[in-house]
């Protein structure tokens, strides 16, 4: 142990960093309800679903802690399963295998990435304010969904959303209940809030009627495996060009998401350097890719690190022997997907609100006295809720952003990356009104 991930160099326990890990995986094993939850509204089956996060979770959270010796978990993100499900396959149209083929591409370009040291430079050529925006809007865009799927906001007319009048009966007030019940333990500072407001509310279903066993083996389900499209992308031009579009908003979001957290969580647990590098950022990095393009094969969306790796450090959490820890749970938790099965979506969608709100912070960062910054900001957050479509509202955004700093004559706040991407987004657009 000491010689695997030097405890002692760390300041650090055996003990301390498997309570670490438990308390990592109890603060986000609520994904493995609400993915596949999400994910089978594009068509996917729940049980396949929740073993191939299950098992990429696992790879990539191993590979965390093995190789890069960082005590951060890894699953597949929220934000990014509700584009593949409702942007890429409700909204666009496509089937869930043409959306794997993406995430499996992504995949493999962050590995690509990640081995020729680009990955970072790529981040930084993306403007802050639209960073933020990315990440906030994600959030609401959650939490839309989540109020959506438990019936609190229905359609108004077809066009708009409006308060269903009957929020206070059913599921919809059972979601009520678990958005109290989760918002009360977060305030009172209990670990794995999410997690316990998720169990808790599906046991008040069952006198609502909301909750049922699901039934089935405590035997794992078989993942999907290899089942892509790449037929399907080269049926049309335009299949062609969403398809590229599509790779590069899973590779944009991941990467904010990833080095975001990482530094976030380094920070937190006393890992930074002086310089405010990470150690070993290459290889966890590197986790993150191998747990994309694993996830692609078995069947899961994109893998990136997860914010709830704080829980973990904050209980002392400071090797790669909490992320195998909360690896191994992982890998236990495929027996259990009967239990897991049973949640109802009004028990999961509190969590995706909370989610929301956690995800909204950046928001009050933007400089929004500087119309250059605001204005396209704010057009990326509205377009993304308004339209349901994260992609679209990185197209407006860096579109706006690229006219506001020429209309303002700051061109110098511009760079070749972010011109490329603001001239393939004009390309898609051309390409619509051709086709």
């Amino acid at each position: 142990m000491e010689k695997l991930f030097k405890l002692k160099e760390r300041n650090t326990t055996v003990k301390t960093e498997i309570l670490a890990g438990i308390t990592t995986f109890a603060t986000m094993a609520y994904i493995l309800a609400v993915n596949p939850r999400i994910l089978s509204a594009s068509g996917m089956d729940f049980g396949k679903v929740f073993s191939a996060t299950a098992i990429a979770s696992a790879i990539a959270t191993l590979v965390m802690g093995l190789v890069a010796n960082l005590p951060f978990a890894l699953s597949s993100g929220m934000g990014l399963n509700a584009f593949f499900a409702y942007t890429v396959c409700l909204s666009m149209g496509y089937s869930w295998q043409w959306a794997l083929t993406a995430i499996l591409v992504e995949g493999v370009i962050f590995i690509l990435l990640t081995f020729c040291n680009v990955r970072e430079a790529i981040v930084n050529s993306i403007p802050a304010s639209l960073k933020k925006a990315i990440g906030a809007g994600i959030g609401l865009f959650i939490a839309y969904i989540g109020l959506k799927n438990a019936g609190i906001i229905v359609p108004n007319d077809g066009t708009v959303s409006a308060l269903n009048a009957e929020w206070f009966k059913g599921g919809s007030l059972l979601t009520v209940i678990g958005i109290v019940i989760t918002g009360a333990l977060l305030i009172c500072k209990v670990k794995g809030a999410l997690l316990i407001g998720i169990i808790v509310t599906t046991l008040i279903g069952i006198p609502f009627g909301e909750t049922s066993y699901a039934g089935g083996s405590y035997l794992p389900s078989a993942p999907y495996f290899c089942d892509f499209a790449f037929g399907e992308i080269f049926a049309s031009n335009k299949s062609i060009f969403d398809f590229c579009v599509v790779v590069f908003s899973f590779l944009f979001v991941d990467m904010f998401d990833t080095v975001g957290t990482l530094i976030g969580c380094a920070g937190k647990s006393g890992l930074l350097r002086k310089d405010g590098s990470i150690p070993n950022c290459k290889q966890a990095l590197l986790a993150d890719a191998v747990g994309t393009a694993c996830g692609a094969v078995l069947g899961t969306s994109t893998v990136t690190t997860f914010v709830e790796s704080a829980s973990g450090v904050s209980e002392g959490g400071k090797t790669g022997l909490t992320a195998v820890t909360t690896a191994v749970l992982f890998l236990l938790a495929l027996f259990l997907e009967p239990l897991f099965g049973s949640i109802p979506s009004a028990a999961t969608a509190p969590a995706l609100i909370i989610v929301g709100l956690m995800m909204v912070g950046p928001i009050r960062e933007i400089n929004y006295e500087d119309y250059s910054e605001g204005l396209p900001a704010f057009l990326t957050i509205v377009i993304m809720i308004c339209a349901s479509s994260i992609s679209d509202g990185i197209m407006f955004g860096i579109l706006l952003y690229v006219v506001c700093k020429l209309i303002s004559r700051k061109a110098h706040d511009l760079n070749i990356p972010i011109l490329i991407v603001a001239l393939l987004f004009i390309a898609k657009i051309v390409v619509q009104l051709i086709s």
